[in-house]
């Protein structure tokens, strides 16, 4: 008998044994060269030093592979979250508009670094709500990276990127970092008709992120915008009929691709490539929404399904969220804007439409969540 897909990837992701030693300090996690280290730290003949040197990245925190992750408790704290948000939004200091009726806010006058617990709180509700949130005129770059870290892991165990780069002495925090210099955008569309790749983060691990901070280091002049789909809305844009189909279904998430694209690249694996099983379709624990829980860069293959049936099925749901741009919202990076969005709903994209020769810089900081569960159809 042939082996079923995920014996395939399960037997991938076991002869993916590599040595994940420190790599060569200049590794770009964006293609196979290097980036001039000297140029990021001193600036170049057109562009200034990175704004936030200490947050440059390096590949070498760890002596040697780190272990699989373990299970572990999470508990959600939106549940504690006063559904009013007084303290997160008070009367006389918060400035809040949507950023279109169906997903998305933008934030003034709240300082992410001051909250409460309570304000904590109900920020991860408020999130949940309304998917993904812009917080500008935010101090929380200039925080001590330890500082922003313990601020963080408040929502969650930090997840730590098995490939990509991170600040020397803080793996737990994944840089997207496009250096000074670097021809990012006329290299991808050289092998590509256009730059989006609709996504939630990592979820090929067992417990994938829920509540998540992304913050900007250094930017473009213009471009470089994140793209943010509410995968709420998308599954109840479905049939009632299609969505009792969907229901019961359970598709294979896998990291072995990249892992192998790092390595690919000449980067590093610092974490043997994993794969799980995670249901179509996902129950948030607090809203008790159900979001269609696919993306085309981690997902492979409905389980139980044959090839043809399961791409059929996917490809629709792939070109469902795609193109719902009703339920879309377009995120514009300023200085001091730290993004939170709620992965377990949500899907999204960077756009690599920034003219060459721009630095593109952030930091995420990046909960893990409980393992996707889904309630019976209703």
């Amino acid at each position: 008998m042939a082996p079923s897909i995920v014996e395939t990837v399960t037997e991938a992701a076991q002869s993916l044994k590599i040595s994940a030693g420190p790599l060569h300090k200049g590794a770009f996690v964006g293609g196979p060269k290097t980036y001039a280290h000297d140029g990021e730290v001193k600036g170049t003949s057109t562009q200034p030093p990175a704004s936030y040197p200490n947050y440059l990245p390096v590949w070498d925190n760890e002596e040697s592979k780190i272990p699989p992750l373990e299970p572990f408790e999470h508990y959600d704290h939106g549940k504690d979250a006063d559904p009013s948000f007084p303290d997160l939004f008070p009367a006389d200091k918060a400035n809040v508009s949507d950023i279109t009726p169906q997903i998305g806010s933008e934030v003034r006058g709240v300082q992410l670094s001051q909250l409460t617990q309570e304000g904590k709180d109900q920020l991860a509700l408020f999130v949940a709500q309304r998917k993904v949130v812009a917080f500008r005129d935010q101090d929380f770059a200039g925080l001590p990276i330890e500082k922003a870290l313990e601020w963080g892991g408040y929502y969650g165990r930090h997840h730590v990127h098995p490939t990509s780069g991170a600040p020397k002495g803080f793996p737990e925090v994944h840089l997207v970092h496009r250096g000074a210099e670097e021809n990012v955008a006329r290299e991808y569309l050289a092998n590509h008709t256009n730059t989006v790749t609709w996504h939630s983060d990592v979820t090929y691990e067992q417990q994938p992120p829920g509540t998540t901070f992304l913050y900007i280091l250094d930017g473009p002049k213009s471009g470089g915008d994140t793209l943010f789909v509410n995968q709420a809305k998308a599954y109840n844009r479905l049939s009632p009929e299609f969505k009792k189909r969907l229901h019961g279904l359970k598709a294979l998430h896998s990291g072995i691709e990249q892992a192998q694209g790092s390595l690919n690249r000449g980067g590093t694996v610092r974490r043997d490539p994993v794969t799980n099983i995670h249901p179509l379709v996902r129950t948030h624990p607090v809203t008790g929404e159900k979001a269609l829980f696919v993306n085309q860069q981690f997902t492979r293959h409905i389980v139980g399904y044959k090839k043809e049936e399961s791409d059929y099925l996917l490809q629709f749901l792939y070109n469902h969220i795609a193109l719902s741009q009703d339920i879309q919202a377009r995120v514009k990076w300023a200085p001091g804007t730290v993004v939170v969005w709620d992965n377990r709903v949500t899907a999204h994209s960077a756009l690599l439409d920034w003219e060459d020769g721009q630095r593109r810089h952030l930091a995420r900081i990046t909960p893990q969540a409980e393992r996707p569960f889904e309630t019976p159809f209703e």
